[in-house]
């Protein structure tokens, strides 16, 4: 509609006024609600090379547009309110009712990769409530790209070594007696993160006897026997000791297979892994490569640093002094490793705002210091923290919310909730299905309504709400609907013939307005990678959704004509709402 107002515009602004207007339609806005109009045109850019007075300029185009594609308008002190008739609205919902995929974009042949990572699980514990919203976030992001025409490519990054992987193996080593996944009957990602847990007890307790004896906290934070056996234990990784790789794969092994399960529950998926271990050599050979053009230098305790005070930042470390790598070196390594293999036109890093710093200094240290024309297309997806009514998470200290422990709250929630109000009626006959439907859809909803940008706090008892700002609410009103059309079925009403009424109530009209912005809404939410706006546009859908359904009625309706039209609306309001969720990573039953 607004690629028609600007057509329809540049040749009003030729036709009177011999003004060569470039079309833009930013300057077409939805009318604002206390005004009558479906949109406005800002007709002050026109007025100087008019020469006329701004309401005059108005009423000349508006009555052009009227001539020419039959439409209303009033104009509001140098603002041009168009109406569109019904049958150009009425037309719209014909042209687009079965069109399945409505909103989306398909990316073109040629269309260069765009690579986002998400997820980028440690293999020290399992996921949690943080690791949720960034795989929810990252995961909408890939799906809202690609309905934009991006050629998508997910990865993940798992933190497969370092200091966290050696606390939770040598705490297995000293206190474990040989505990595994079958014979404590424990998820492999569940036993390792126990015994995260357990290193930081024994850590804390012997930093305490340290103290005891005089020492200073910070000194015996470094002394304590336990993280000096870490360290070496990290250090015989890194030279590739046997027995400690051998172990390592076989801990590792735990959890990968842990996290397939939440992964799959989740819905989350990925066309490519990448591991630590394998990239952050690379890292090391590109800081040797810094080394020796200048960019980096070594200090005197042998590391490797950057000096980025010039930049407002500090200087990084890039190589511990013992020669052994941090987070940086592998990150940069699986960077380049990434352009080689994708070229892509940019890199998406979802991870949340405390690491803001690190991704500053990645750009900075491969786009200008290396010099690395990839480096300056790297994007840090910056989210915030999620906290519960209790207060924040530790994983060392145990005090997490599980994201298994979490869903299956969420699945329970769900049946009391579903079953209190009678609304598990399940299309297949799998009530459980439903369940987990409402359940999941509902974690989702609640994690991807609140703009990336901001802390959140999640409230599982508040996000299975029917009447509110909700996933369940959007599921029951696509369920609702399509009850709607099962029983036109089987009345025998076609409502698939086109109407030849070309009347539109309010609320109709309304509803479709609302439809015919979904693939602005999907780009919008593109360009800024919130999927936020999805999610609050599908609850404003469905909320017109039910307005209409009150104040029109379809089975009570006598004119078959009006009653069919309403079907057909109906109809794409559900394809809409299904593909508006999908973004989200949510799934809309058919019976509820």
């Amino acid at each position: 509609m607004k690629n028609l107002i600007a057509k329809t515009l540049k040749e009003a602004l030729s036709t009177l006024y011999n003004i060569d207007w470039q079309a833009d339609t930013s300057i077409i806005q939805k009318t604002k609600k206390e005004f009558e109009g479906d949109y406005t045109i800002v007709m002050f850019p026109f007025v100087k090379m008019a020469r006329k007075a701004p309401d005059a300029v108005a009423n000349e185009v508006g009555a052009f547009f009227k001539e020419k594609i039959h439409s209303d308008f009033n104009v509001v002190k140098g603002f041009l309110n168009l109406s569109f008739s019904a049958e150009i609205w009425i037309q719209f919902l014909r042209e687009n009712r079965s069109n399945l995929q409505f909103g989306y974009t398909v990316a073109a042949p040629d269309e260069p990769v765009t690579l986002i990572e998400y997820s980028s699980p440690n293999t020290n514990k399992p996921l949690h409530l943080g690791h949720i919203r960034n795989n929810l976030l990252g995961d909408s992001v890939s799906r809202i790209l690609g309905a934009c025409g991006k050629n998508v490519v997910k990865v993940n990054l798992v933190n497969d070594r370092g200091i966290h992987i050696c606390k939770s193996m040598l705490a297995w080593q000293k206190f474990g007696n040989g505990e595994t996944p079958e014979t404590s009957g424990m998820k492999g990602d569940h036993l390792v993160g126990k015994y995260y847990v357990e290193f930081d007890k024994h850590y804390k307790a012997e930093i305490a006897d340290l103290m005891k004896d005089g020492m200073e906290k910070e000194v015996a934070e470094k002394q304590a026997p336990l993280m000096l056996e870490a360290q070496e234990m990290l250090r015989k990784w890194e030279a590739n000791d046997p027995e400690i790789r051998r172990l390592w794969n076989k801990m590792n092994g735990w959890v990968y297979a842990g996290f397939d399960q939440t992964y799959k529950q989740l819905g989350i998926s990925f066309d490519k892994i990448y591991y630590e271990s394998q990239t952050y050599l690379l890292g090391k050979a590109l800081v040797e490569e810094g080394l020796q053009k200048g960019a980096f230098y070594k200090a005197e305790n042998g590391s490797v640093r950057v000096d980025l005070r010039d930049k407002g930042l500090d200087e990084k470390v890039l190589l511990r002094s013992d020669g052994t790598s941090v987070y940086m070196t592998q990150d940069l390594g699986t960077a380049q490793l990434r352009y080689e293999e994708f070229k892509p036109q940019q890199m998406i890093y979802v991870v949340g705002n405390e690491q803001n710093y690190h991704f500053d200094v990645l750009k900075i240290v491969l786009g200008e210091k290396l010099e690395k024309e990839f480096g300056k297309h790297i994007f840090h997806l910056s989210y915030g923290m999620v906290e519960l009514p209790n207060g924040k998470m530790k994983s060392r200290e145990g005090t997490v919310v599980d994201a298994d422990d979490l869903m299956e709250e969420m699945i329970f929630q769900a049946k009391e909730k579903t079953s209190e109000l009678g609304k598990n009626d399940a299309a297949n006959g799998d009530v459980n299905a439903l369940y987990e439907m409402v359940g999941l859809g509902a974690l989702k909803y609640f994690i991807l309504k609140v703009d990336p940008k901001k802390n959140m706090l999640f409230n599982p008892e508040e996000s299975i709400d029917f009447n509110g700002n909700t996933g369940p609410f959007i599921q029951y009103t696509h369920a609702r609907i399509r009850s709607l059309l099962r029983k036109a079925a089987e009345n025998g009403i076609d409502y698939a013939v086109n109407t030849t009424s070309l009347q539109l109530q309010s609320a109709e009209k309304e509803l479709i307005k609302a439809i015919y912005d979904f693939p602005e809404v999907v780009q919008n939410a593109g360009a800024s990678m919130s999927p936020a706006l999805i999610a609050n546009y599908a609850f404003d859908l469905a909320k017109e959704f039910n307005r209409f359904y009150q104040e029109t009625p379809i089975f009570k309706e006598s004119d078959a004509n009006a009653r069919d039209l309403r079907l057909q609306i109906s109809e794409m309001t559900a394809l809409v709402l299904k593909n508006a969720v999908a973004l989200l990573g949510i799934n809309v039953p058919e019976k509820m």
